[in-house]
């Protein structure tokens, strides 16, 4: 017996900040398990490569990439990203807000302006631009799934990242305000929190092994995460094993919050 739990095939799926890291291991992930992807980030060339690879491993399953690049913090090109989209793939099933930014590390009492209008611009906004451009398409046809990836730091506080982590929080809350409006039209929205993960975005918290060390000592698995370790969460939020599952903000993190 075969189970289609998990089966992505005939989806089209958007995800941003897609060619490296976290968006990365979930676009692939989805790919395998038969969505039509779009990889999209600021540099072509980034996406391209990914996108080849994507297409270069299942050249006769029905998953597959194309590159679509965008700036999310420029609504015109969020709109063009979302319109090409849906003129060369079709009308988007699943929706994976993972771009973000961070541009300052340090307490918020010297926070500027400057930085903390890119965090709120595009951790926040740009997601709650996306999901109006993508929802009217999935209200239509009484199906969709949104995944919003967030961060544990939207959980607890933080001495250096407190912006960034007042974003995260507002993620996971436009995740659940979004799963109410939309639940009667059968559009679910979800959030992923990834604890402490090896990406280029969390270099400065994993490169030096005693900064890990300490990070990880008190964690119950004791040691960093992996990027495809999350993008298992994706699949099962955006397939039909996740068809009861909204507004729920599921936690990976190698139980960091609870130790």
């Amino acid at each position: 017996m075969t189970s289609t739990l998990f089966d992505l095939t005939g989806k089209v799926a958007l995800v941003t900040g897609s060619s490296k890291g976290i968006g990365r291991a979930i676009a692939e992930e989805l790919a395998r398990h038969g969505a039509r992807v779009v990889i999209s980030s600021r540099k072509a060339d980034a996406c391209e490569e990914v996108t080849c690879n994507i297409n270069a491993e299942m050249p006769n399953g029905p998953g597959g990439a194309v590159t679509i690049p965008a700036n999310i913090s420029r609504k015109e090109e969020l709109t063009q990203l979302v319109e090409e989209t849906t003129s060369r793939l079709g009308p988007i099933d699943i929706l994976v807000c993972n771009a973000a930014v961070n541009p300052y590390f340090g307490p918020m009492s010297d926070l500027p302006d400057s930085a903390f209008d890119k965090i709120l611009d595009v951790n926040i906004k740009a997601n709650h631009w996306l999901c109006q451009m993508v929802v009217p398409q999935m209200r239509a046809r009484k199906e969709g799934s949104i995944i919003i990836v967030s961060s544990v730091g939207g959980i607890r506080g933080s001495k250096e990242l407190g912006a960034y982590c007042i974003s995260k929080a507002a993620d996971v809350q436009l995740a659940k305000n979004l799963a109410v409006e939309l639940g009667p039209d059968n559009i679910r929205v979800n959030a992923i929190s990834p604890g402490l993960v090896r990406t280029d975005f969390a270099r400065a918290l994993w490169e030096n092994p005693e900064i890990l060390g300490r990070r990880t000592a008190n964690d119950p698995l004791r040691r960093i995460g992996e990027p495809h370790e999350i993008a298992g969460a994706a699949v099962f939020l955006a397939s039909r094993a996740g068809a009861f599952t909204t507004g729920h903000n599921l936690v990976i993190d190698g139980g960091s919050t609870i130790a």
